[in-house]
């Protein structure tokens, strides 16, 4: 059972009215104590799927008042262990409440990994280096190593996010570091392809230029589980996740391609590449919005319903097309593009 701790620090008189609405939730334990300067904390342990609820619930009544705050915090363990109540699980059920974190525990999980900063950059070319010497030497444990670092992999969720809650802000974010950890990936490839020795016809280089249209079905399927995996609040479930649509290894595939020049091979890897990218963010809204991942305001979730909209129509023209690319690509006989 997933548990959580709600605090909030709001003026006394403001806490008393937020225990009685508390009280009428089905939570498994609150207590409140006074602190300092007519201002009371109030504590709440939760099960993980009451968090958004209660938060929006308090944000709404008292989010105006001096000094009001909810901080959210992870509960590895109480005892004595709760128990199970069977009707309280299927009350939950019938009022339809999300089996998921909370929107701002979401947001932040997210957002940490999407930041364009020195440490991001650095892992992109780090990881660039262990893909582009895994291809080269055509050791598929050394490019995994490099799939489950997945740089790249943050700044596409968190742009999926930016478009199911219509937050602008987060979305020129993410769009930046993911642009950027692009273009740093596939330069650190390029030069790698001019300096070093690279045999087009190696097993890993050449299996990201055959592309067909199974390759969709898996970058939808792993991109879908991915997000579910961050809505449930476990990472460590996405590391199968990371090397299932990888974006990594096919880009570093393009840069070390073109940097030995067999441009026609790195366009197969670049197919690739690009279909991946566009499978995530497709799969990643699609599956936001099934969870129910919504703005708090009725302002707000109004335009991040037309933003998703706008967003999932783009993706899937873009999808059509590069599926029609990968049927024409599919004519071609990569292995002649060798010699």
């Amino acid at each position: 059972m997933n548990l959580r701790m709600i605090e909030v620090i709001a003026p006394a008189e403001a806490l008393t009215e937020a225990r009685k609405t508390v009280d009428e939730e089905n939570i498994m334990g609150v207590w409140s104590d006074t602190i300092d300067d007519g201002r009371g904390i109030l504590r709440m342990l939760v099960n993980m799927d009451q968090t958004e609820t209660i938060s929006d619930t308090l944000s709404k009544q008292f989010g105006n008042e001096e000094d009001f705050r909810i901080m959210l915090f992870s509960v590895e363990a109480t005892l004595p262990q709760p128990e199970i109540n069977e009707e309280e699980q299927e009350s939950a059920e019938e009022d339809d409440v999300p089996a998921r974190i909370s929107r701002e525990e979401l947001y932040a999980d997210v957002t940490s990994g999407s930041e364009l900063t020195p440490v991001y950059l650095a892992m992109v070319v780090l990881s660039t280096l262990v893909a582009g010497i895994g291809l080269i030497l055509d050791d598929v444990a050394t490019i995994i190593g490099a799939m489950v670092i997945a740089p790249l992999l943050a700044p596409n969720v968190a742009l999926a996010l930016a478009a199911t809650l219509g937050d602008v802000e987060l979305g020129w974010r993410s769009l930046k570091a993911n642009a950027a950890g692009l273009a740093v990936a596939l330069a650190v490839a390029f030069v790698m392809g001019l300096i070093l020795t690279v045999d087009p016809g190696s097993e890993e280089l050449l299996s990201r230029t055959m592309v067909n249209l199974k390759h969709i079905i898996i970058a939808l399927a792993a991109g879908s589980a991915g997000v579910l995996a961050f809505t449930r609040g476990v990472p460590a479930a996405i590391v199968g996740v990371m090397v299932a649509v990888a974006l990594l290894p096919p880009l570093v595939d393009v840069g070390l391609l073109l940097g030995a020049g067999y441009i026609q091979l790195a366009i197969g890897a670049g197919i690739l590449t690009l279909t991946n990218l566009i499978c995530i963010n497709l799969a990643g809204i699609s599956t936001f919005l099934i969870q129910g991942v919504r703005p708090r305001g009725w302002w707000e979730e109004k335009k991040a319903t037309k933003a998703s909209r706008i967003a999932l129509a783009t993706w899937f023209v873009l999808l059509v097309v590069f599926a029609i690319i990968i049927w024409y690509w599919g004519q071609f006989d990569v292995q002649a593009m060798i010699s």
